[in-house]
């Protein structure tokens, strides 16, 4: 039992801090740069879209919250429909953050348990992991966006900040 509590909380720790390091990106981007070729704020509702998504304990039942839809589903890659604001995407970032935290009460068996989509059956703990590398991902392109743009880029952030 002591393993699981300590898996759930190493677990939260590293997912929340890939969460902050998320939000400081955003964060830093001045508003010049928000809405150009280089799609800041497209590349930061598709990270958090699947975020979202990714944390659904039932995938077939997702539904992201309004104003947001489903077009990173649509197969051609078409993009929202409009520009997502800063505050709109900070926004969605906090609903996702509160959706993790619904998730630190992970038993062994939840963890073991099955996420499965039309192209991905893994366990809800391989999922997890998963989707913090997937965040990493896009913060790592982000804060190459910002060293490109403004010479700077937000600090490293070891651990969650609560």
């Amino acid at each position: 039992m002591q393993d699981s509590i300590m898996i759930k909380d190493a677990l939260w720790s590293q997912f929340g801090a890939s969460l902050d390091m998320l939000e400081n990106a955003i964060h830093m981007c001045p508003d010049e740069h928000w809405d150009t070729a280089l799609d800041f704020w497209y590349l930061s509702f598709h990270c958090i879209f699947w975020t979202d998504y990714y944390l659904s304990v039932e995938p077939n039942k997702f539904e992201p919250p309004k104003p947001f839809t489903f077009s990173e589903f649509d197969p051609t890659g078409k993009k929202p429909d409009r520009t997502y604001t800063r505050s709109e995407i900070l926004a969605y970032l906090e609903y996702c953050r509160q959706k993790a935290r619904t998730h630190k009460e992970l038993t062994p068996s939840r963890m073991n348990a099955r996420w499965i989509n039309e192209s991905k059956n893994f366990s809800f703990l391989e999922i997890l992991l998963y989707n913090m590398r997937h965040i990493q991902h896009h913060v790592a392109q982000l804060n190459l966006y910002l060293r490109q743009t403004i010479d700077r880029a937000p600090k490293w952030v070891s651990q969650v900040k609560e």
